[in-house]
């Protein structure tokens, strides 16, 4: 009983950490966010390679028969060794792999970048395996690094002779920290034609007027031109054309500060009990009503005992009997207009409500006209 009564205590905690979350984030004034957390430039991305490679030295956690181009990838690794295999090959301390990574636009080639490396066979633990050299191709098809090394898995699983099985975290999917070497450049033209194209990642119109004008004002002449929500055009003014000058110039563009404009969201994780609400939210004249839910858990043991020359034992079972009872006359706050965040925490935390019924009341809220703001249930 005891244990029941600190689990819903430990809920309606959890509710009142979330109208303090609520509090917290209308209280908060919006900031000016640099340039760079903001926006990214165009043709200046991540190259994403990938490789197909064996991983060995397993403690007989590989790949089982059933994985047939395991089989027939080991056989050709032998073959380029000058051995000839012509049966099955078939052993537990191999496994076939995937190999992926970004590569930066500003890699050269000699620069080491960490590798993943996932299992996709039937193995059940790459743990302690060692990644064979593997060729990590573009999407064009060309080699942009070679991979090799010892993988670091950070778990462990294990699997007793009763077939009992230990875990911690997950054992297919390894890292080996600068295992690949860049052996190409990747194609970079940074202002090529005299223009360089910022690319919001949260497309917003307002956002991208207060970027442009931003850029101008530091800059001291319109170079800056929005084309549409998500990206802004700026021209590279004739005196940083120069050798050197464009990264001065981005440096320059990185560092401003802009006050990004935000859309009214609510955002509801019904698995976690997560409610997350912007700034922007504004309410409508409303009246909040949440009943009183008592819980009430009794446990009594019932003896059983074993039919007669069963041979059977005389055990106590405890039966448990649950009870949910909603008291009359639960409380009711009106919210008047125009009430924002800081009105509905207050309501909120007058009521005590748990964090399931502050996700209900705002879904109530947005069917019936009062909340002025996007609903996101994840």
């Amino acid at each position: 009983m005891e244990h029941r009564m600190t689990y819903f205590r430990n809920r309606l905690n959890r509710g009142m950490f979330l109208i303090l979350l609520l509090n917290f984030l209308w209280s908060g004034v919006y900031s000016a966010t640099r340039i760079k957390d903001l926006a990214d430039i165009q043709d200046v991305q991540q190259i994403q390679v990938i490789g197909y490679s064996l991983v060995v030295g397993l403690d007989g956690t590989g790949d089982g028969r059933r994985s047939l181009f395991t089989q027939q990838s080991v056989r050709n690794m032998l073959q380029r060794f000058g051995l000839s295999v012509t049966d099955q090959v078939y052993t537990k301390n191999v496994a076939a792999v995937m190999v992926t990574t970004n590569i930066s636009p500003y890699a050269n080639p000699g620069s080491r970048v960490d590798v993943v490396v996932s299992s996709m066979g039937d193995a059940t633990s790459l743990e302690g395996g060692t990644l064979l050299m593997t060729q990590l191709l573009g999407k064009d098809g060309q080699v942009y690094a070679t991979a090799q090394g010892n993988l670091s898995v950070g778990g462990v699983s294990v699997r007793t002779v009763g077939m009992e099985q230990y875990r911690k975290n997950y054992t297919l999917v390894g890292r080996i920290p600068g295992g690949a070497i860049v052996e190409r450049e990747t194609p970079l033209e940074l202002g090529a034609n005299g223009t360089l194209n910022l690319l919001l990642r949260d497309p917003d119109f307002t956002t991208a007027s207060r970027v442009s004008q931003a850029i101008d004002s530091v800059f001291g002449q319109t170079i800056a031109l929005p084309l549409d929500a998500a990206t802004i055009s700026v021209n590279i003014p004739q005196n940083y054309q120069g050798a050197g000058q464009l990264v001065q110039m981005m440096a320059m563009l990185e560092s401003i500060t802009v006050i990004p404009d935000q859309i009214a969201r609510v955002v509801i994780n019904e698995r976690t009990g997560t409610v997350v609400v912007g700034g922007n939210v504004r309410l409508s004249a409303a009246a909040v009503s949440q009943g009183s839910l008592t819980v009430k858990i009794d446990a009594s043991p019932v003896i059983s005992q074993p039919n007669a020359f069963s041979q059977g034992q005389t055990v106590v079972v405890p039966q448990t009997r649950t009870m949910v009872t909603e008291t009359e006359g639960g409380n009711v706050m009106v919210l008047g207009e125009p009430a924002n965040v800081n009105d509905l925490a207050n309501a909120l935390n007058t009521l005590k409500v748990s964090p399931r019924d502050i996700i209900s009341i705002f879904q109530a809220l947005k069917e019936a006209g009062a909340l002025q703001a996007q609903l996101t249930i994840m």
